[in-house]
């Protein structure tokens, strides 16, 4: 009888590229059963809080907060360089940004609005929407601009938007550090064994998805809704790298350093490290 784990991740292309050997059956599993639940990043970040999820994709700012709950693994991360959020505006809008802005971001607790608090503290009317709505309340005018992640980097300029600042572009000229955007936590309170049982199935699903990638397609398609085939790869392309197969030394360096400059920022009081699985 298998050992059954609850896993949460995002419908997005990097998560299910990522996930799909591990739930599919592509990799032996070694006894463990995983029931999945697909959620926006943001649902994930409030699951969290709560300890819904044994295991579950979070943003790095949401993981500041449930450091007493959840260890980090390390593997399945998404990190990197040009690949932080976008604050963007309609080009009817012509004025410089503003402090009363109202400011569209996908979630309290995404490293996105974490980036935002540091490089525009100024910035204190946000209106929380799901990420995928963020280009249309722009284009309306129901917010003065809005903070992008995942494919809609991809898609906002072809909508007639354009660009005020890259917050990863950003962060890398701080920190001279790859961006944290998200990490896969565990139950502190699960074996060590099984922690470790689990990092290196997720290991080896992202190393069978970058030996077969092709293979992992039919499950991205499935749940990408109208994307198209290029951005999808795009999409992949960005979040998916070597720091998704293994932090390393320079993404566990990145992770600190993050939360660092969040405490000397104000934007994190806890003084708790994060916790990594060796």
């Amino acid at each position: 009888m298998k050992t059954k784990l609850t896993l949460g991740y995002s419908p997005c292309p990097n998560d299910c590229f990522i996930f799909d050997a591990l739930v599919h059956g592509k990799i032996d599993t070694e006894g463990l059963g995983f029931e999945v639940q697909l959620e926006d990043v943001e649902t994930l970040n409030q699951n969290a809080l709560k300890g819904e999820l044994d295991i579950t994709k979070l943003s790095f700012h949401a993981y500041a907060k449930v450091m007493k709950k959840y260890i980090l693994l390390r593997s399945g991360s998404a990190l990197g360089f040009n690949c932080g959020p976008l604050l963007i505006k309609s080009k009817v809008k012509s004025e410089k940004l503003k402090g009363d802005w109202v400011v569209a971001i996908p979630g309290e607790l995404t490293t996105a609005n974490f980036l935002l608090s540091i490089a525009y503290p100024e910035i204190k009317n946000k209106k929380v929407m799901l990420f995928s709505d963020i280009e249309d309340a722009v284009l309306s005018g129901e917010v003065d601009a809005g903070l992008i992640i995942h494919e809609s980097r991809f898609t906002y300029q072809d909508k007639g938007l354009e660009k005020v600042s890259d917050l990863g572009e950003f962060w890398e000229g701080l920190i001279h550090a790859p961006i944290p955007l998200g990490g896969i936590v565990i139950k502190r309170d699960l074996p060590p064994e099984l922690q470790q049982q689990v990092n290196t199935l997720i290991r080896k699903s992202v190393e069978y998805a970058f030996t077969h990638p092709e293979s992992c397609m039919p499950y991205v398609r499935a749940h990408a809704q109208e994307m198209s085939e290029e951005v999808m790869k795009k999409h992949i392309a960005l979040y998916v790298n070597a720091f998704s197969v293994d932090l390393g030394e320079q993404g566990k360096l990145a992770v600190e350093l993050m939360f660092s400059k969040a405490r000397e920022s104000g934007v994190l009081v806890s003084e708790e490290k994060a916790i990594i699985l060796d």
